[in-house]
């Protein structure tokens, strides 16, 4: 287990209505590694994941960053979501603004750089995540693999202590999925902190420190990759496995 804890969740607690989408959710996750959320859909992967950044709020429980609870709004808030950057299924990218002021807006809005100095890591970014050269397109010039790693240099720019990834290839064409997987795996090596929910059994197996397994809003088994897809002690992730690696 990581020895220093980054991001904790304990006996945490959410509803929507009657129905009980998190049900005592512990998690930890140390700085430097990588947690996979799988489960089948409607377990509350995307739910728990939003949580992290308080775009979901819980009823009970505690979840801690760095071992400070999450601030609750105003400014620690937008604080804090500068800290743990989301990259989202769908892009969230400015229609209006170019890629690099897509990546530039949070640095000086938030974390008050100048804007050359913005820009100028903002390029950087781009380079990392494969798009140097498109710096000065808009959103809509860009594939989906593209606009997705535009959103994932966005998140960097504001040098995160973590990142969250709720199913970031779930909308794109089979062929975009790796541009985005070999980033995010490039991030990994890197020892950026995540918390990834996704359907990418690859990614889950050759990136993930450990892999999350919920169901019915509980997570059911925690455990390495190796572990998890060769052996899976419970009966709901052996049902999980066999009908996804069948195809």
């Amino acid at each position: 287990m990581a020895v220093d804890p980054l991001i904790e969740l304990r006996d945490v607690n959410k509803y929507y209505g009657e129905l009980h989408v998190l049900q005592d959710i512990n998690l930890t996750v140390g700085k430097g590694e990588v947690v996979v959320v799988i489960g089948p859909s409607g377990s509350g992967k995307s739910t728990l994941c939003r949580t992290v950044n308080r775009l979901e709020t819980i009823h009970s429980g505690t979840i801690t960053l760095d071992g400070q609870p999450l601030p609750e709004e105003g400014k620690a808030l937008a604080r804090l979501r500068a800290e743990v950057g989301m990259v989202f299924q769908s892009f969230n990218l400015f229609a209006h603004k170019t890629v690099r002021q897509n990546v530039s807006l949070g640095q000086v809005k938030v974390r008050r750089r100048r804007r050359e100095q913005a820009d100028l890591r903002s390029r950087e970014l781009l380079d990392r995540v494969g798009l140097a050269d498109q710096a000065d397109k808009y959103p809509a010039q860009l594939s989906g693999g593209q606009q997705q790693r535009v959103a994932i240099a966005r998140a960097l720019a504001m040098e995160p202590k973590a990142l969250l990834f709720d199913e970031p290839t779930s909308a794109l064409d089979p062929e975009m999925i790796n541009e985005v997987l070999e980033v995010m795996q490039q991030l990994a090596r890197d020892g950026m902190t995540m918390i990834v929910v996704t359907h990418e059994m690859g990614f889950a197996r050759g990136a993930a420190d450990r892999v999350a397994f919920m169901a019915d809003g509980r997570i059911v088994e925690q455990r390495t990759p190796e572990e998890f897809f060769t052996d899976p002690r419970s009966e709901r992730a052996k049902d999980f496995l066999s009908k996804i690696l069948e195809h």
